[in-house]
């Protein structure tokens, strides 16, 4: 069941879910001293912070980007996601080596806690061009074996649809100037902290 209300704008999270930053910082400094993500117990936290989400931990240093990892699909207690999310956005984004002591300090940390995922029934790029709201809906791509994901915030990059979608089917393997009705496409909003 598709949850989140999207005609409204992207949300912001509540005070509580802003617990969710210290628990991705101590999940990084867990990981410098161990190399395993910090093991939370949901039960000591608030109860929205409990519910089943899918969560992805972005990583900037100096601006630039130094890791995003994260699940499409809730599986976990959003803090305990948040914590294994932050862990390897940290230490398993294979395309950059795994954050050093050094980078800690200034490293900025931005948590996105996606909705469901729905799926959208298009039946070319046009309509699917219509469907998606720029700067407010994140996508997937999948194909088999083969998936890509954007979060809303990949539109401040990509402000053009059609850039956007490119660059999406890029990041999947998939052609660039092709189109396939057994392609699934989904697209999802996001809750931002900070």
């Amino acid at each position: 069941m598709y949850s989140a209300d999207l005609s409204k704008e992207p949300q912001r999270a509540s005070p509580g879910k802003a617990l969710l930053l210290d628990v991705a910082r101590q999940s990084i400094e867990w990981g410098l001293r161990t190399g395993e993500p910090l093991a939370v117990d949901p039960d000591a936290y608030p109860p929205e912070l409990r519910e089943l989400r899918a969560t992805f931990v972005t990583l900037r240093h100096a601006g630039q980007l130094r890791g995003c990892v994260g699940s499409l699909v809730a599986s976990r207690p959003l803090v305990a996601d948040v914590a294994h999310s932050a862990f390897k956005a940290a230490f398993r984004d294979n395309r950059f080596p795994p954050l050093e002591a050094s980078e800690l300090d200034p490293l900025e940390i931005h948590i996105s806690i996606l909705s469901s995922l729905e799926p959208l029934s298009v039946p070319d790029e046009k309509a699917l061009f219509d469907a998606i709201r720029p700067g407010i809906d994140g996508l997937v791509v999948r194909d088999g074996a083969r998936q890509g994901t954007f979060l809303p915030a990949v539109w401040e990059s990509l402000p053009e649809p059609s850039a956007f979608w490119r660059e999406l089917k890029r990041k999947a393997g998939l052609p660039l100037d092709a189109w396939s009705s057994r392609w699934e496409i989904f697209r999802y909003t996001v809750e931002s902290l900070p």
